[in-house]
């Protein structure tokens, strides 16, 4: 591991929370992927399959940002675990109507409050800003890490997901997707020397953190970017499905999170000069451009190629995307602030499978391409046209002068 990063795991907790938080985050790049492996394994539905995709994300977009609130009143303990323990509970409802060919409202129910499960990496980021709210540098490394952790999950989520369900038995991703969620969730919330202290609600002042100027644009773009990855994830499914190779989908959509591993493990450790958000504008630039190639794939190494090269932009704008949300946020509502960008790549996930899925169904699977390509030129508009207000200074309704302090070295050190 080299040494910047090495440095962030000599705080007392470190290395235990995070993979804690590894371990929760699974089911993010398994359990929807799996839905979809699942019910066009049983049914041969893309649209069905993408539109309880859809669902999932959907109901884990509204909900949250709330749960996420309600960690920064309460504590991580209090609030995860009860909502770990719904959430399980309707994924085997779900997984048990898909499996007796239950009627499809039925799936949409549970998948409603399937999709109800905590953003477990806002909960890791926070834990690690309570530590380093002092150390930029160490801050920018520690992020980086945690995009690099994420990226871990999608290049073996997948992997795993895809190859239980069609290797072994349909309902066998999601199923060991639940089984990550609530071990991570509960091994993390045993760890209480590393919780950020509650705040109570009298500190809670101005409503919730999206009334900041700044997280709007964010969340918007994000909206956008997950509607490239859900779109990205639906179609190659098909793609390989299409060249009679299923269960290499899951190997092609490693590769894209293996470009953006990469990119985030050398974006740890640069400290590069110039605005936050002009940086930020031109990563999202770069995920625009990158899904034109898709289209002109025509077999599964070729597009394996593309979504490797395209890959390489994810992670540097996330790690950039969360340096932006501790600048624009109260310290008070800063869980709740990480979980609403989650909130916008949920909600745009939905979408981009959704409508990922009916192109596949009316069009085929290349076609179905157009999707994300479509969603990255609206990224990069609203990026381009919400600039101004990444750019400007924060107004962050009260952090003191603490955080004051450390924007102006996050300014030095960028």
């Amino acid at each position: 591991m080299p040494s910047p990063y090495r440095a962030i795991f000599s705080a007392p907790g470190t290395k235990g929370f995070s993979a804690a938080g590894f371990l929760g985050r699974m089911p993010l790049s398994m359990m929807g992927i799996g839905v979809v492996t699942m019910i066009s394994q049983l049914t041969g539905r893309y649209g069905l399959a993408g539109a309880l995709s859809a669902t999932l994300a959907m109901s884990a977009a509204v909900c949250g940002p709330q749960v996420s609130r309600l960690v920064d009143r309460y504590g991580q303990r209090r609030v995860l675990r009860p909502v770990t323990l719904v959430a399980v509970a309707a994924v085997a409802g779900l997984l048990v109507c898909a499996q007796q060919g239950a009627p499809e409202w039925t799936l949409f129910v549970f998948s409603v409050g399937a999709g109800c499960v905590p953003s477990v990496g806002s909960m890791v980021r926070s834990r690690w800003a309570e530590i380093y709210r002092g150390s930029a540098r160490d801050l920018h490394t520690a992020y980086a890490w945690e995009s690099i952790v994420d990226e871990v999950c999608f290049i073996f989520g997948p992997i795993i997901s895809i190859g239980l369900s069609t290797a072994w038995f349909p309902e066998a991703g999601p199923l060991l997707a639940a089984a990550f969620l609530l071990a991570g969730v509960f091994w993390l919330t045993a760890q209480r020397a590393t919780e950020p202290e509650p705040h109570p609600k009298s500190q809670h002042t101005g409503g919730s953190a999206l009334r900041s100027r700044g997280l709007q644009v964010l969340v918007a773009t994000f909206v956008a970017t997950g509607a490239i990855f859900g779109g990205v994830d639906v179609v190659t499914v098909a793609f390989a499905e299409e060249r009679g190779h299923k269960a290499a989908a899951s190997l092609v959509l490693a590769v894209y999170a293996l470009g953006s591993c990469l990119a985030g493990a050398v974006f740890g450790l640069l400290h590069l000069k110039g605005n936050p958000a002009t940086r930020w504008l031109v990563g999202v630039g770069a995920m625009a451009v990158s899904m034109i190639p898709l289209l002109l794939a025509g077999n599964l190494p070729l597009l394996a190629v593309a979504l490797f090269v395209a890959g390489l932009a994810i992670a540097p704008t996330m790690v950039t995307t969360m340096a932006l949300v501790e600048a624009h946020v109260p310290r008070t509502k800063l869980t709740e602030g990480m979980t609403w960008t989650s909130t916008g790549l949920a909600v745009g996930v939905a979408l981009g499978s959704s409508a990922a899925g009916w192109v596949v169904d009316a069009a085929g699977a290349k076609a179905g391409y157009a999707v994300p390509v479509a969603a990255g030129a609206l990224a990069a508009a609203v990026a381009f046209l919400g600039y101004r207000r990444l750019a400007g200074p924060a107004a962050t309704g009260g952090r003191g002068e603490d955080d004051r302090h450390l924007r102006t070295d996050d300014e030095r050190v960028a």
